[in-house]
């Protein structure tokens, strides 16, 4: 699969995986500011942004996709670095495929079962007629019946998109989306370890990766660093530079 991506900078090369229901555009801001030290590859992961969409949808064939996009592109060792779904992604290849990624950076998603919390959301966004509203208000007052926080709806409403004829479209796919809800809340899809070094950063205001987490993901990723900081689960989002600041402090040690 052709995957859409975003490239900015120089240097090493440094793939971004952004959540569910997310995109490459969520991480330009981060892009660059990592730009000047790092060649940075904005991924959109299948069923999102403008990447294909498939029916397909689950942690071994997303996995897949980031391998073959490495080899498509021919990047030496990539640093590999990953949001919630994206996190999960990275957590899956870099289990599957230990020799292709130089670092691994998780953020605010630990390698552990969820209960499926997406469901509202998606109903939600189901219930939005978008080949009917005029504007993105409409959708937005529709929306906020299910979803109460506005940050929360202005991040999913990107994924309108307005068609030329009238009315809009979804970027996302959200009926495979809606139908994999459960596999996009699994566990780790692949059996083994990864022992290169890998960090993960957390929220404290966020509830993804408890403390009771930590034994596993030492034993899944043996070494691996935990830095929490003080933002909810858009830790990116929230604090961009203080963000970046803690991925840069961490590639710089060899």
């Amino acid at each position: 699969m052709k995957l859409f991506f975003r490239e900015l900078g120089k240097g090493q090369p440094l793939i971004i995986l952004h959540g569910l229901m997310g995109s490459s555009d969520n991480w330009l801001t981060q892009a660059k500011l990592l730009a000047d030290r790092y060649h940075v590859f904005l991924v959109d992961q299948r069923n999102h942004g403008q990447s294909p969409h498939n029916p397909e949808f689950d942690y071994g064939v997303l996995a897949n996709d980031l391998r073959d996009f490495i080899a498509e592109h021919k990047l030496e060792r990539p640093i590999v670095l990953g949001h919630s779904m994206g996190g999960k992604t990275a957590m899956n290849f870099a289990i599957s495929n230990p020799t292709m990624l130089d670092k691994l950076i998780v953020v605010d998603i630990a390698p552990k079962a969820y209960p499926v919390h997406h469901d509202s959301i998606v109903e939600g966004l189901k219930a939005i007629p978008i080949n009917t509203i005029q504007t993105r208000n409409e959708a937005d007052e529709i929306l906020s019946g299910y979803v109460p926080e506005a940050d929360v709806r202005q991040f999913l409403l990107k994924n309108l998109s307005r068609k030329p004829a009238g009315g809009f479209a979804w970027k996302i796919n959200l009926n495979v989306i809606d139908s994999n809800l459960e596999q996009i809340s699994a566990d780790i899809h692949y059996p083994g370890t990864y022992s290169g070094q890998t960090l993960f950063v957390r929220g404290a205001h966020s509830r993804y990766v408890k403390d009771e987490d930590r034994p596993r993901i030492k034993d899944l990723f043996p070494n691996s660093t935990l830095i929490t900081m003080d933002t909810g689960h858009w830790v990116q989002a929230e604090k961009p530079k203080e963000f970046v600041e803690v991925v840069t402090n961490f590639l710089s040690v060899s």
